[in-house]
């Protein structure tokens, strides 16, 4: 990496945990060269306004909740092994998605949807993605005759997103993973009546 794309990834990673628990709108310029230790004037060197930082950010932290799920479902082989490994990555990992302010897809969907286009743009993609991968874990299991033929994996797959993405919202309300246990309880529920043969 060269100087500037290792001041930019410093930028990066030493602001991401701030737009994701106080968002866009919350995270000043003050904050970002306070968690830095930069001037204004280098990070606008490096970064053309805050929406910029942002998008980065954004990007950061969902290629690194990405990697950790995929890491997680990765160490599966069957079909419903790997759906569950999907589960339970939030039931294991609950406590560090709070202290880092919630999911960061699900942060940047509620601040970005009618303010920051270009970040709503980024969100629907990643929504999509996520939803494609759960999709063809399903798909996968239909062809291998471990699940039901008549089921649609898409509409499975954004199922279970939203219920563990209400189920992280109406936890970190609270303060306690006993809403999200509920709502990963009823996923797995889910795929033993409804999609296992």
């Amino acid at each position: 990496m060269t100087k500037a794309e290792q001041t930019r990834q410093f930028i990066i990673e030493k602001t991401a945990p701030l737009f994701n628990k106080k968002g866009f709108a919350g995270t000043s310029l003050s904050d970002i060269t306070t968690a830095t230790g930069l001037t204004k004037g280098s990070i606008y060197g490096n970064f053309k306004d805050k929406e910029e930082v942002a998008l980065a950010v954004y990007k950061h932290n969902t290629a690194i909740l990405s990697k950790n799920i995929e890491a997680s479902i990765a160490q599966h082989q069957d079909p419903y092994s790997r759906l569950i490994a999907f589960v339970d990555f939030y039931r294991k990992n609950w406590k560090q998605i709070f202290e880092n302010g919630g999911c960061p897809i699900q942060n940047a969907a509620a601040e970005s949807d009618d303010t920051i286009p270009i970040i709503k743009a980024k969100v629907k993609l990643t929504f999509e993605r996520w939803e494609k991968n759960t999709s063809q874990i399903i798909q996968d299991g239909i062809y291998q005759e471990a699940f039901k033929q008549e089921i649609n994996p898409e509409e499975y797959a954004s199922l279970f997103i939203m219920i563990i993405e209400g189920g992280i919202l109406r936890s970190k309300i609270v303060d306690s993973p006993e809403k999200l246990y509920l709502a990963l309880d009823r996923v797995v529920r889910i795929i033993n009546e409804e999609i296992v043969r």
